[in-house]
Order: structure tokens, then C-alpha cells, then sequence
């Protein structure tokens, strides 16, 4: 992976004046009693790459699921590509059909293959004729570097060819935004590099990404912004050398202590 890193490390931070694409204002949410996000405010430009770390239920899957309303927060409001997401059915359409989501355990549907569950969302969402559709799905496969697995069934493949099979049906939506939510842990280690290798990549085209990982290396050298989160709050956000080399907040300095 560090060849197709160095290629990247150096590329400056987006500009301040690029476009926003997520706004998030003032948001909370709860489960029950149980308040997993408070006051989160948080922007997000146009192809910014933006890792968000933190200790187990800080609150950082709960975020990212709210930027597609997979999550419903109770209060605040979240814009994401001009549209603001709430109850109404045709908004949450919109988003979803720009935002997509690449998930821990790759929820691919056991009973297709790869190709069909490529093909599915291109067909249903966007109504793209079958042909189209496939062509598509052959592009992206042989982009994440799995083509020759087409017509395999994902029980038939790694867990590391799965995930990737995961981020070309994301990107068979030609997506505007794409949101990782820890897509290397629940892998054997060595088939993380063959999932950050494509990440690095999509980084590399300037797609807007959020991603929740462990992977402080990825982290360091991919993010134009590390943000920590704990308890539901953003802690601490800065470009990775600031973060890692000069944390500023005592729980940021001690999560760091412990997986560094």
C-alpha cells in the first residue's frame, strides 16, 4: 500500500473556499435514554478525505449512519448535497442515491452473484437498462481488481474480495460522497491491504470520503483531516501531522498513547 500512498501524501488540503457538501448542524441523537451523538457540528467540502477515530461507542458509526438516515437524529439538522435529510421520503431518496455506504461486514446478498449484486441498485435506482448495467458493474470490478470473480457467489470469495465486491456496488451509483464504516475490521490481517489499496485510490480521484477506521496508518497518510470522537462529542479534529504529533485535548493524547 505505501507505494500508492506516497503518491498522494503531499496533496494539499482542499481549499477553504471549495464547496460544501455535508453540513451538520447541532445534532443529537438518542437511543432511548441514551444519548450516542451531542451537539455534533460538523463540515464537510468537496473532496476532502476525513477520518474519524475514537474509542468503541464514542459514536462514530452512529455519525456517519446519520449522513445517510440510517440513523434519525433527534435534533439539529444535516444538509448533504443542498438537500436537508428529514422525515420527507423523496429527500432521503435523493441522498441515498449520491451518498453511499460501504459497510463492516460487507452485506452483500448471499443468494446472487457478485455481478448481480452490482447490478441491482443501477436497475432499481437509477433504471438503467440490464446491458448498462452489467457493462457498469464489469467496469468497477475490474477497477477494485476482481473482475475474473463476476459470476462467483460472495460465499465462494475472501473476506478481503468481498469487501472490495462491496465498494464497486457503491461505486456502480457513481456516487458523489462515499462513507466507510470500519470496512477493514472485521478482516483477517492480511487481506486489510487489498481493501486500503482500492480506499487509497478512490482517495486519489478526489472522491469525498468519511471513514471510520482503526487504520491510523491510512489515517496519517491519506486524511486531508483526522477527527477523534468520544462519548458522542467531537474532541478534537486537525490535518493528521498536528493530530498525531501535537494532540491538544488529554483524551486524545490518551487514546493515542494506547494504539500508537
Amino acid at each position: 500500500m505505501s507505494e500508492a500512498i506516497d503518491d498522494i501524501r503531499h496533496e494539499p488540503t482542499p481549499a477553504p473556499g471549495r464547496e460544501v457538501v455535508i453540513e451538520v448542524a447541532h445534532v443529537d441523537k438518542f437511543f432511548g435514554e441514551f444519548q450516542a451523538l451531542r451537539d455534533i457540528n460538523l463540515t464537510v467540502r468537496r473532496g476532502e478525505r476525513i477520518v474519524i477515530c475514537g474509542p468503541s461507542g464514542s459514536g462514530k458509526s452512529t455519525l456517519i449512519r446519520c449522513l445517510n438516515r440510517l440513523e434519525v437524529h433527534q435534533a439539529g439538522t444535516i444538509v448533504v448535497d443542498g438537500v436537508e435529510l428529514t422525515d420527507n421520503v423523496k429527500n432521503i431518496e435523493a441522498v441515498r442515491r449520491e451518498v453511499c455506504m460501504v459497510f463492516q461486514h460487507f452485506n452483500l446478498f448471499p443468494h446472487k452473484t457478485v455481478l448481480e449484486n452490482l447490478t441491482l441498485a443501477p436497475i432499481w435506482v437509477r433504471k438503467m437498462p440490464r446491458r448498462d448495467a452489467e457493462a457498469l458493474a464489469m467496469k468497477y470490478l475490474e477497477r477494485v481488481r476482481i473482475a475474473e470473480q463476476a459470476k462467483k457467489y460472495p460465499g465462494q470469495l475472501s473476506g478481503g474480495q468481498q469487501q472490495r465486491v462491496a465498494i464497486a456496488r457503491s461505486l456502480c451509483m457513481e456516487p458523489k460522497i462515499m462513507l466507510f464504516d470500519e470496512p477493514t475490521s472485521a478482516l483477517d490481517p492480511e487481506m486489510v491491504k487489498e481493501v486500503l489499496d482500492v480506499m487509497v485510490e478512490l482517495a486519489k480521484e478526489g472522491m469525498t470520503m468519511l471513514c471510520v477506521t482503526h487504520e491510523m496508518g491510512f489515517a496519517k497518510q491519506v486524511a486531508d483531516r483526522v477527527i477523534f470522537m468520544d462519548a458522542g462529542q467531537i474532541v478534537e479534529q486537525n490535518e493528521p501531522q498536528a493530530f498525531f504529533d501535537n494532540p491538544q485535548n488529554e483524551r486524545t493524547k490518551l487514546f493515542l498513547s494506547q494504539i500508537l
